[in-house]
């Protein structure tokens, strides 16, 4: 079973090893998805929507919100914000019953970048 929440996060990067106009400063409003795959506790929850919240508020937008990426991830491509995030979380949501399954970062309304446990093994 998974679930999943989404945040919002606005912040300023550039791509210093990029050549085209993502290498100027410029900002975007990111969309972050959380995915945790589970089976529900003997509350009836993979985990509490609250829970996750706190924790994703507290180790990720609170660092990423109306910040230059740049101060805190080398070449903040979405790639590599979604890396930064997982392991930012990971071992925070991290319970008997359930995992981190996927991070899902959108740059725009229209890409997005998608990491998967999977992607680690």
């Amino acid at each position: 079973m998974l679930l999943s929440k989404e945040f919002t996060f606005d912040a300023a990067h550039n791509l210093v090893k990029y050549h085209g106009k993502c290498e100027k400063l410029h900002g975007h409003t990111y969309r972050l998805r959380v995915v945790l795959e589970g089976q529900p506790d003997s509350e009836g929850m993979i985990l509490d929507f609250c829970e996750l919240s706190d924790i994703v508020k507290k180790r990720v937008i609170s660092q990423l919100d109306h910040s230059y990426l740049n101060d805190l991830i080398p070449q903040p491509s979405a790639e590599n914000i979604a890396l930064w995030i997982w392991h930012e979380i990971e071992e925070e949501v991290r319970r008997e019953n359930c995992v981190l399954y996927e991070i899902h970062v959108w740059e725009t309304a229209t890409s997005c970048v998608v990491l998967r446990k999977s992607d680690f093994n």
